[in-house]
């Protein structure tokens, strides 16, 4: 900046403009593109300066006026404020020195924590819409200064001159703006009120846009109601307003200590853990963000907050927070008053807590797997799939002295038949969070024993078939293994329920591995498959287990041909896989392909012999 700044203290003597020390167009630029969102933030600039100018006239004097005005016509718009207003060498010092903050000029250091922003910047963060900025300002300080007027341009020029006394009798500022080329939009008396409501609506002051008010106070989360009921059906209604959903419940969010006052409402629909919740937070009374991202813990993402804080740190754009220990302290606190609702739906309001966990089982099951005391809380509420339908696992582990599990859906869907019908109790851990919270069960219920399920259990739940019985089909189960032998896979002869299922294919996690790996080995060169031949393990092989109850079975193995009752084990393998749903390799299509075709071979020919 120019340092031969005017001292004049009359309008009539002309002065040369003064300069900025900055490429003001880039500076327009970066504003604009790279540190704010969109234009309509210069509205929320020029509240903040004014909102800080009465709140550092109000430290000072209590009883001092608190009144913004905005008015906006034909381009212009003009905003008035009653507060601490500035002299002349405030102007130079707080308007003319970019980026320099009004909380560090001489006599506003006191106030620190009651300011929202930065003067200089967030003035000529008006450029963004307006080519030309009038400031006439009175200094409360300093009754006997004359107002003073600071006029800049786009150009990056700007004049200072003092006025006469009437020019303007009461301290405060008023700005002028005029319109950019195109922006004229963004100054329409529609577009102000609009932004003006949007950005102000919690502000501690008078704030009017004409005749009409901005501000719509007390927050409705802090406003009497006359009961409960009450209070919710006004909290929904402002949710709808604000976020256009009705909410499953609101929630208080208090936190006295971090200066916190605002209500979550719970969404009303399921929504991925991994989707990031955005929250609207107020930083004294102004609106600082509608996208706050880190604002509760990750696993609360069932919930919008809406909010306001004098204590939390905005980033240099002011549209979002600052990530330090005060944010990270507030995000626990938060988080613990959202667990004690649940705590308290589970202790006072079972229905309303069916109706939740409904939807949003699986945030609660997030933060039960790394809270003992919430774990035990919703032990009797917490749905899991099981085989002996949808239960809580406080209601399963009272049904079954061991608890199986699996931990993927492939390998429950494989057994859950068949372990029900031998009456082996089974919950499926495929699910996101679900095994861990199975595995946590005997933490908070001593006594209770946790299994994983394997092939080997399901396999000693099955009835033994009768030695002779089994060595009568002896040459059927030899051509059985024989043709699955190539693909890792022994065949068993088992009775078991239910009749209807003719073979069950068992694996595991290890068998699979060990399958994925003697692939491997296959495709490589001599190199890789000199490597995967080392990293051979002892792991079981997979089994088909055919069911000698089956009537189906039972007749396959009276076929007097090795190769039919070769091509209808390949089909039973298959049915088998089909069963579990499990992915098909591609040695599995090719036997499926294989066996089918094999089949209407042989009832084609046998038709064309009869």
């Amino acid at each position: 900046m120019d340092s031969q700044t005017s001292q004049s203290q009359t309008p009539q003597v002309p002065q040369q403009p003064h300069t900025f020390q900055v490429d003001l167009r880039g500076l327009v630029d970066l504003l604009s593109h790279h540190l704010y969102s969109s234009p309509k933030v210069y509205l929320r600039e020029l509240l903040q300066n004014a909102v800080d100018a009465i709140t550092a006239r109000r430290t000072e004097d209590p009883d001092a006026p608190a009144r913004v005005r905005l008015y906006a016509e034909n381009g212009t718009l003009r905003v008035e404020d009653s507060g601490v207003g500035l002299t002349e060498a405030d102007v130079h010092n707080l308007l003319a020195t970019i980026g320099r903050s009004s909380k560090r000029a001489e006599g506003l250091q006191e106030a620190r924590s009651d300011f929202l922003g930065q003067f200089g910047i967030g003035l000529l963060a008006c450029f963004v819409v307006a080519e030309r900025i009038r400031v006439v300002s009175r200094s409360a300080r300093t009754p006997d200064a004359p107002p003073v007027e600071w006029t800049a341009s786009d150009d990056g020029s700007y004049r200072v001159r003092t006025l006469s006394h009437d020019a303007r009798p009461e301290p405060g500022t008023t700005v002028h703006l005029v319109a950019r080329a195109g922006a004229g939009e963004w100054l329409s008396p529609e577009r102000v009120l609009q932004l003006a409501q949007h950005f102000g609506s919690l502000l501690p002051y008078d704030v009017r846009v004409g005749d009409e008010a901005v501000t719509d106070l007390p927050a409705p989360w802090d406003r009497p109601y006359p009961s409960p009921a009450t209070r919710r059906v006004a909290l929904a209604r402002h949710c709808h307003e604000l976020f256009g959903f009705t909410p499953l419940d609101s929630i208080e969010l208090n936190v006295p200590l971090a200066g916190i006052r605002g209500v979550a409402y719970v969404l009303p629909s399921a929504v991925s853990p991994a989707q990031r919740a955005t929250h609207r937070v107020h930083l004294k009374g102004m609106l600082l963000t509608e996208r706050a991202e880190q604002l509760l813990p990750d696993w609360a993402f069932f919930v919008r907050c809406v909010l306001d804080t004098d204590s939390l740190r905005p980033t240099a754009s002011r549209e979002s927070l600052y990530e330090d220990e005060t944010l990270a302290a507030v995000r626990e606190a938060l988080g613990e008053r959202i667990r004690s609702w649940l705590t308290g739906l589970a202790a006072g309001d079972p229905e309303r807590l069916a109706a939740f966990l409904a939807v949003h089982h699986l945030g609660v099951k997030s933060l039960a797997r790394h809270d003992k005391d919430m774990l035990r809380t919703m032990l009797p509420w917490l749905p899991f799939e099981t085989t002996d339908g949808r239960l809580s696992l406080e209601e399963f582990a009272q049904r079954h002295t061991v608890v199986h599990f699996t931990r993927t859906v492939e390998e429950y869907r494989q057994v859950a038949p068949i372990a029900s019908a031998q009456g082996v109790g089974v919950v499926n851990g495929g699910y996101t969070y679900d095994s861990d919270l199975v595995e946590a069960l005997p933490s908070v219920r001593p006594g209770t024993v946790v299994a994983e399920l394997d092939a080997d259990t399901v396999t000693a739940h099955m009835d033994l078939v009768d030695p002779a019985e089994e060595l009568a089909l002896s040459g059927f189960l030899a051509a059985a293994r024989a043709r699955l032998d190539p693909l890792g896979c022994d065949v068993v002869l088992r009775a078991f329920r239910p009749l209807s299922v003719p073979a069950l294919h068992l694996d595991d996690r290890d068998t699979r591995h060990e399958q994925a790996r003697a692939e491997a080995e296959d495709r490589a060169d001599d190199l890789w498959a000199g490597i995967l031949g080392s990293l051979r393990g002892s792991a079981p092989r997979a089994r088909l287990v055919l069911n000698h109850l089956n009537p189906l079975v039972r007749r396959i193995g009276s076929l007097g041909d090795p190769e039919l009752m070769g091509t209808a084990t390949e089909s039973l393998y298959g049915q088998a896989l089909l069963m579990a749903q499990r992915p098909l390799r591609p040695a599995d299509s090719a036997l499926l392909n294989r066996a089918f075709i094999g089949l209407l071979e042989w009832a084609t020919n046998g038709e064309e012999g009869r």
